[in-house]
């Protein structure tokens, strides 16, 4: 009776020891966390989940742990906010609009430099001689009545637009002087020579500018083109 009872306990015990066996070699081995790179401590899974000892989230978080008779307080702290955190954002910049004025005298004023390219291209077309004054005249009329459309400019956009006005009066000014002057000295080959407006790169970049300050001043607001430099 008693070698039976023996035998019994040791049955259980090989019972109890096999099952353990089992039970560990289904849990999984402890892991080493790392945070930036660095080895922190390690992360047990259990029954699919895995857990972290208290201690070593408290100085992943740099917290203050505090352990009591019923409870465990972890303290994080928390990054104060900036003053502006809390702001709105800038608003996105405005576009550099045109003064109502600015734009009404800076488009009579290409209106008065179309003229005045026109006259000087019938010199190409038509191969008329220079007499007179005109194209002189035409150039104090538009300058003076440019010197107007910066008199009426108020805004950023009205600055910077004028800008470019003035770089196109220099370009249609270079280009009206070199065909007036070349017209005077009798050099046909310039000005009888049908093909040579098409083939003349300032006037075709006076011309694009031109197009382009006309589309501009109408929409009110300042845009910029290689053209008009």
């Amino acid at each position: 009776m008693k070698n039976h009872g023996m035998l019994s306990y040791f049955v259980l015990a090989g019972f109890i020891l096999s099952l353990a066996g089992i039970l560990l070699a289904q849990t999984p081995p402890d892991r080493t966390l790392y945070v930036n790179g660095k080895p922190v401590g390690t992360v047990t899974q259990v029954g699919g989940h895995s857990y972290v000892d208290i201690d070593t989230l408290a100085q992943i978080t740099n917290g203050v742990l505090t352990i009591d008779p019923n409870r465990v307080l972890l303290n994080i702290p928390v990054r104060e906010s900036s003053p502006n955190s809390n702001a709105a954002p800038p608003p996105p910049s405005e576009p550099l609009a045109l003064s109502k004025d600015f734009a009404r005298a800076a488009i009579a004023e290409l209106a008065e430099m179309r003229e005045w390219r026109g006259a000087v291209g019938t010199i190409l077309t038509f191969g008329v001689p220079v007499v007179g004054t005109w194209p002189q005249d035409y150039h104090d009329r538009v300058q003076t009545d440019l010197a107007q459309v910066a008199v009426a400019a108020s805004t950023a956009g009205d600055h910077d637009a004028l800008d470019l006005l003035n770089s196109q009066f220099r370009n249609l000014e270079r280009w009206t002087t070199d065909i007036v002057s070349t017209r005077q000295s009798m050099n046909a080959t310039k000005t009888v020579d049908p093909n040579y407006i098409q083939n003349d790169p300032l006037l075709a970049k006076i011309s694009t500018c031109g197009n382009f300050l006309s589309s501009m001043l109408v929409s009110g607001v300042f845009s910029d083109n290689s053209s008009c430099h």
